[in-house]
């Protein structure tokens, strides 16, 4: 799954704003209940104090009422009563966490009994009763006293309570701080080595790909691939990149092979028409020879020449084009023909053929150049009980091809020489001087073998003074496997 940059971005972004969000809400709903619990406490002392101010106004009231028993004095008292009762009961509203119940009811039971005590020197005043109502405005300046003293001390105790109180709103608050603070600052930190992380998986694999590239573009190929771990946008251009310098290599090399064998070819066409002296006029002449011998008696003749003018007739065709392993064999056979009359009883040739295998594709001359190598290289200096063997046969992935001599064998050097992992100039140069027909020399014969099918091989089992096995290994395609016989 490939996770986009912007994707990364627009996450990694949300979750700091919104982590930032939730610091800012936590800090402001600790200040608004510090302020709050600071609001509330003030309207209780507030009401408090109005309440022991609003008793003695009515105590006054009730005392002008009594000096002046008049209806403008008495509506003074009863607006001043109504005031009282308003605030007791907003007192029980605005009540905080540190008011005593008990306390707040006995206070709320003397502002009744004020109040009743009030009232009945109000009615008193109007009886013309003194007695009466100088006892219950004695009772009414006793209770306001009462509520008065009762008021300093709940104020007393709230201010004290609140202390413990606010002090532990303090201590949470600085904790608060503290907290966001330090959340606030992990914040920072994680969003640094996000982006820091971010960055390096964006400029990481542009490095390496930039460093790649200068590589590629000096000619070095060899550069390993780029490799990040991050599945995004990056990573696809990373594979399209090595790709890419894979494909670019693997042409290259194939153009290097292509053209290596053009020139292995163009070498080969080379020498053999050194030895090409307007052919037809050789052919036609070797013809009249062959007949000219046969006709004098001389069939065995006949039979040589016809044998050495099919062996020049195949030798200068065109390297480029497949054979038949069956018109390989029938060259081959020509060669050992003309060796056995040259040679006699000096050489025995041998052959074991799989008749199945003959319709197959091989490259033009590609056993003679092994057969003559065994000749000239392995039996030649032998004076009797030379040996070459050639074989042909299958299994279900490969067509084998075996040219086995008893001749001088050869050491690994040799071997490497001729397989091409040397330089093998000076060899090739000797084999021309010392007669070799064709002029193609193995390492010709293993290209085109890997050019008609990269599986094909070329062997060699040698030993010295124990001969030579060259074995080829034809891969069995489904164009081969459907030409056989």
């Amino acid at each position: 799954m490939i996770v986009r940059t912007r994707t990364k971005l627009l996450v990694y972004f949300s979750v700091i704003i919104i982590a930032t969000v939730v610091i800012a809400l936590l800090q402001n709903m600790n200040s608004q209940r510090a302020l709050k619990y600071y609001d509330k406490s003030l309207d209780s002392l507030i009401i408090k104090h109005e309440i022991s101010q609003s008793t003695q106004d009515i105590y006054r009231a009730v005392y002008n009422y009594i000096l002046e028993p008049e209806i403008p004095n008495l509506k003074v008292y009863h607006k001043k009563k109504a005031n009282l009762n308003h605030l007791r009961n907003e007192l029980l509203t605005e009540a905080t966490i540190v008011d005593d119940p008990i306390l707040l009811k006995n206070y709320q039971n003397l502002m009744v009994t004020f109040l009743e005590e009030t009232d009945k020197v109000v009615e008193f005043v109007s009886m013309n009763d003194v007695q009466g109502y100088s006892y219950h405005l004695a009772e009414a300046e006793k209770i306001n006293q009462y509520i008065y003293e009762q008021t300093l001390s709940l104020n007393d105790l709230e201010i004290s309570n609140n202390q413990d109180i606010l002090a532990l709103i303090n201590q949470n608050l600085i904790v608060s701080n503290k907290m966001s603070l330090s959340l606030s600052f992990t914040i920072l930190i994680i969003g640094v080595f996000l982006a820091l992380s971010l960055s390096r998986g964006i400029t990481e694999p542009i490095n390496k790909l930039t460093f790649a590239a200068k590589q590629i573009s000096e000619s070095n190929f060899e550069v390993e691939d780029v490799a990040i771990d991050q599945k995004n946008e990056l990573s696809f251009l990373t594979t399209t990149f090595n790709s890419m310098k894979h494909n670019v290599k693997d042409n290259l090399e194939a153009i290097k092979e292509k053209s290596r064998l053009t020139e292995l070819l163009k070498e080969s066409e080379l020498r053999s028409l050194q030895n090409q002296i307007n052919p037809h006029f050789l052919f036609n002449t070797l013809n009249t020879i062959s007949k000219k011998a046969y006709i004098e008696g001389a069939e065995e003749t006949s039979d040589l020449i016809i044998s050495v003018a099919s062996l020049l007739r195949y030798n200068i065709g065109q390297l480029d084009h497949n054979s038949l392993l069956k018109n390989e064999i029938e060259v081959v056979e020509d060669y050992f023909f003309i060796q056995k009359t040259r040679f006699a009883e000096k050489v025995d040739f041998q052959t074991s053929i799989d008749r199945e295998c003959l319709s197959v594709q091989i490259p033009r001359l590609t056993l003679q150049p092994i057969v003559e190598n065994a000749f000239m290289h392995g039996i030649e200096e032998m004076k009797q009980g030379a040996m070459i063997k050639l074989s042909v046969y299958q299994d279900e992935s490969f067509i084998y091809i075996e040219v086995t001599d008893n001749g001088v064998g050869m050491d690994q050097e040799t071997i490497a020489s001729l397989l091409g992992k040397e330089d093998t100039r000076h060899v090739n140069n000797k084999k021309q001087q010392n007669g070799h027909s064709t002029g193609i020399g193995m390492r010709n014969v293993i290209s085109r073998l890997k050019l008609m099918n990269e599986a094909n091989e070329l062997l060699i089992d040698s030993e010295l003074g124990k001969g030579t096995t060259v074995t080829i290994k034809l891969v069995k395609t489904k164009e081969n496997v459907d030409t056989l016989l």
